[in-house]
């Protein structure tokens, strides 16, 4: 049988790649509940294509940056509750619709958490958001040892809150690990945790959901190749 490839089609061995690469990660989703990776299109990729390109300018990265955080930020309010609520039109007709629920907050693990807190906030304009300061040591990273918080900052009602957790990248996951501990540490509920992220490897996410399995983890892609930089890339002090 012969295989007709039509103008402009990628070869058979990038497309084989890339089905794999799919059918790669749906098998991972389906063993964790608690990860939803936002469904691939052609806008999506598009958006991983730029991040990921080592030639993108420094405005290319941060607009394209924006608008794929801008996506995950509205998928991860799926997640939080609502109640129902009555509203009536100009026509004076009864319209049965949706509220969300007081009591939500974000948490920005500085510095490349704070690159998605425009797009949470350009959804929920008065939303409190709260920062975290986590780093690693290098000589003790090699040791096994576990990143430091060096600076915390949370609302004083946050045990109350359900919680966007943003940071872009879950590389080990060791930052996002102790970002929790940080935050049990201050009484929230690990149910009520969203990690708001953009790419992950399947290492991270079996470290974090294998001592958190109530966490729920949002992201773009699983892939062992992680968009690393992502911080330096978007603040512009790659160079």
């Amino acid at each position: 049988m012969s295989v007709v490839m039509m103008a402009g089609t990628p070869p058979l061995s990038e497309l084989s790649s890339h089905l794999l690469q799919e059918q790669s990660e749906t098998t991972f989703v389906n063993n964790y509940p608690q990860l939803t990776v936002l469904r691939s299109n052609n806008q999506i990729r598009w958006l991983q294509t730029i991040l990921r390109n080592d030639k993108t300018e420094h405005g290319d990265f941060v607009f394209n940056a924006d608008r794929l955080i801008r996506l995950v930020i509205e998928d991860a309010l799926n997640f939080l509750p609502t109640h129902d609520k009555t509203v009536y039109t100009p026509k004076g007709m009864a319209y049965e619709g949706k509220a969300f629920n007081k009591g939500n907050c974000g948490v920005s693990i500085v510095r490349s958490g704070e690159a998605m807190e425009k797009s949470l906030r350009e959804c929920c304009r008065s939303i409190r958001i709260g920062k975290m300061l986590i780093r690693h040591d290098d000589e003790e990273s090699c040791k096994g040892k576990p990143p430091k918080v060096i600076y915390v900052r949370l609302p004083p009602d946050i045990a109350d809150r359900n919680v966007l957790l943003m940071y872009p990248l879950m590389n080990t996951g060791g930052t996002i690990h102790q970002s929790i501990k940080e935050l049990k540490k201050n009484n929230v509920k690990e149910d009520r945790i969203i990690i708001c992220t953009l790419f992950v490897t399947s290492n991270s996410i079996r470290h974090v959901l294998g001592d958190f399995p109530k966490v729920r983890i949002l992201t773009t892609e699983v892939n062992d190749d992680c968009a690393l930089h992502f911080g330096e890339r978007y603040f512009g002090t790659d160079k």
